[in-house]
């Protein structure tokens, strides 16, 4: 008999199938392929994951993210050494302080003096800091203010090319964009708010038309009928959680009620539950 035809003789002095031993050799060969099919999509994965990691700026990089205060200035002050159109910021939390705009005055006069132009949103409570005149009259024409009842978060764009976002609440990590559709909505939504705004050498909004109640307690009405509770509100204005309370219970009293829990109806009837 042939043995080449039926099989092998086995270690043992038995007979290995050859169907056998094909079978066993697929199984293998099958086994190698779905290992090289898991390690590159753990590659794949690891690419992309290695794009968001902290380190210098690979070109091509969509998103870095950076962590600690000394990282996130160094990225920011090389994106303003750089800057030689435009530059859009976001400023909340009201008045700035003067350590931080003495800080932001070591940077932002010379990209002025490169030609770029300065357009900066914030809060209408930041016009009462006393040291918001100086840093502007530092910057001369170059720099456009404008102020809002709110503003939602901080964030940077220079040239449209590369933006900055917090990248928690405690502002200890930031995130550096490059990606262009990305950079490209929020350079859309820096311009929505731009337009709504109120240049800083116009008056801000008094009166509401409803007797009682200021522009600002229209506001807080407006974010009271959304859910938000007064820490949130206060954020979101650039002023203290007591400030914001005072306004709360003069516009209480205005709508005629001591209660919270009426309060929300009383401002939906008034009709101050929609945009300031």
């Amino acid at each position: 008999m042939n043995s080449s035809t039926h099989g092998d003789a086995g270690p043992d002095g038995g007979v290995v199938d050859a169907a056998a031993v094909a079978l066993l050799v697929r199984g293998i060969h099958d086994g190698l392929a779905e290992t090289r099919r898991r390690a590159g999509a753990v590659a794949e994965a690891f690419e992309r994951y290695a794009s968001l990691t902290p380190g210098a700026p690979r070109p091509g990089q969509a998103v870095r993210v950076l962590d600690g205060f000394e990282a996130i200035d160094g990225a920011i002050a090389a994106a303003s050494a750089a800057c030689v159109t435009e530059m859009l910021t976001v400023q909340p939390d009201g008045i700035r302080s003067p350590s931080i705009l003495a800080h932001a005055s070591t940077r932002d006069p010379a990209l002025v003096a490169r030609g770029a132009r300065m357009r900066t949103l914030y809060t209408h409570v930041a016009r009462y800091g006393p040291a918001l005149g100086a840093y502007l009259e530092r910057l001369g024409d170059g720099a456009e203010v404008r102020t809002l009842d709110e503003v939602i978060e901080r964030m940077m764009v220079f040239d449209r090319a590369v933006a900055f976002l917090p990248a928690n609440a405690e502002r200890t990590s930031a995130l550096e964009l490059r990606q262009p559709a990305l950079v490209g909505h929020l350079v859309t939504y820096f311009e929505c708010l731009w337009n709504r705004a109120v240049p800083l050498s116009e008056p801000v909004p008094a009166a509401t038309g409803i007797a009682g109640i200021t522009h600002r307690e229209r506001v807080i009405a407006a974010l009271l009928a959304e859910g938000h509770q007064d820490a949130v509100v206060a954020q979101r204005l650039g002023i203290s959680v007591r400030t914001c309370r005072h306004h709360i219970s003069r516009l209480a009293a205005a709508l005629g009620t001591s209660s919270r829990a009426q309060l929300g109806v009383r401002i939906a009837r008034a009709g101050l539950g929609g945009p300031a």
